[in-house]
């Protein structure tokens, strides 16, 4: 060889150092479950059976709307076979688990209320929340978002975490799994810093241990930070690795970008351009992102029995409009990666699971095809000492069947059969643990 001995074992340390520190940092995508949605919900109307009766009023909807197949293929504009597929599949999904995420409103679904009034709501939202986890009614998950840490605002937000989480854990001994606060109206990351010394210090006291928390991506200082530098990982990072999720909030950012009301709309250039902007800075870091909601809602315009013709026929109009435009954001959020969204309805669960469902069933084949041939391809290059350097993408392969094991697009036979693996490999959640096993 002509480069040194000592040289190489310089540039070796120097490599391996590097590449710790790069798996520090960039740890993948997760293999944990992701919510595909979070609906919100004003705290002042919450109780234990919110999510249940969620759920109740979708089925209603689905029953007067989309009755059957050939009426959801001819509103949202699918391939009637796939139609006949999705259909049962979002009835059952709303009579079993309607809602997937709820978050428990203290700031634009809630409104500026009294402090006696938020007081008594912060305890009240608590003791539902306890008395959810005892029936078994909460969904896999929840959390609250507390108001603004602004100037004006931030002891009324403090003071909300406090006695929500304080009131939940004397009266359940613990947080529900899932749990998660959000932080809504972010400017500098100092507000990020001081609200998870808060969660920890919270936690800590409460002997509940990691608060996870989400950030709010609202203002251009998360995209573009003052400094002119990708802003989501500052944010991020000020989290002291205790930020689960960044959710992109499309009307607050648009018009902090003085984006007139009428073109506020999710599939704005200006949304794409951040959302974008978003999964690069924090690409690879297991940070959840979702997109916003659908402001749009598929309610009648008239209501009541004794109803015109025109009046039937101008909110069936109404109603598969709102759908088919809410379906159509989704599937825009699907296709750039944003996996998960908000919902302001029950009306909006059904098509929701319409948009979800078809898009993990459409592209099952190809998918399926691949990971079992990549997980072949990876296993013959190990087994024979070869240095195989492609896990992300398998990763990723093996996400998709879990993403939509997961939300009930596919059962895990579905997924063994498809893919090629044995239901312990789909349990390990983990492309290299495949391999592994598959070495030995």
């Amino acid at each position: 060889m002509t480069l040194p001995a000592d040289s190489m074992d310089k540039w070796s340390r120097s490599l391996t150092e590097t590449a710790e520190r790069i798996a520090g940092r960039f740890p993948g995508d997760l293999p944990d479950r992701q919510p595909v949605h979070t609906v919100y919900g004003g705290a002042q109307i919450f109780s234990a059976d919110t999510c249940p009766r969620l759920g109740e009023l979708a089925s209603a909807f689905v029953e007067r709307w989309i009755p059957a197949a050939p009426d959801l293929a001819s509103v949202v504009g699918i391939d009637p076979d796939l139609a006949t597929l999705v259909h049962p599949k979002i009835v059952h999904k709303l009579s079993t688990e309607p809602v997937e995420d709820f978050r428990i409103d203290f700031e634009d679904g809630y409104g500026h209320r009294s402090d006696e009034e938020e007081d008594g709501h912060a305890r009240s939202a608590a003791n539902e929340v306890a008395e959810g986890i005892e029936a078994g009614s909460l969904p896999p998950f929840i959390g609250i978002r507390v108001k603004s840490l602004s100037g004006e605002l931030h002891r009324r937000s403090l003071r909300t975490l406090d006695l929500f989480v304080s009131t939940l854990v004397e009266r359940a001994g613990s947080l529900p799994n899932g749990f998660v606060v959000t932080l809504p109206k972010i400017q500098d990351v100092e507000q990020v810093a001081v609200f998870a010394e808060a969660l920890e210090q919270l936690g800590g006291t409460l002997g509940v241990g990691v608060i996870p928390m989400e950030l709010m991506v609202e203002t251009p200082q998360m995209v573009i930070d003052q400094d002119g530098t990708a802003g989501a990982r500052k944010f991020v990072d000020a989290g002291r690795g205790m930020v689960r999720g960044a959710h992109f909030g499309t009307y607050d950012y648009t018009a902090s970008m003085n984006i007139t009301a009428a073109y506020q709309t999710m599939d704005h250039d200006a949304c794409d351009f951040a959302r974008h902007a978003l999964q690069v800075s924090l690409a690879g870091t297991g940070v959840w992102l979702s997109d916003g909601a659908t402001n749009v809602m598929p309610v009648p315009v008239y209501r009541g029995d004794d109803l015109t013709d025109a009046q039937r026929e101008a909110n069936r109009t109404t109603v598969r409009r709102a759908m088919e435009l809410h379906y159509a954001h989704i599937r825009h959020s699907l296709s750039h990666a944003y996996y998960q969204g908000w919902d302001l309805h029950p009306a909006q669960l059904a098509t929701r699971y319409a948009a979800v469902f078809s898009f993990f069933l459409e592209g099952l084949d190809q998918a399926g095809a691949r990971l079992s041939n990549f997980v072949e391809s990876a296993a013959k290059a190990t087994l024979v000492g070869e240095v195989f350097d492609d896990a992300a993408t398998g990763q990723g392969l093996l996400n998709y069947f879990l993403r939509a094991i997961n939300c009930g697009a596919i059962s895990e036979d579905e997924a063994t059969e498809r893919a090629g693996l044995t239901v312990d490999e789909l349990h390990s959640r983990s492309f290299l643990r495949i391999l592994e096993g598959r070495k030995s």
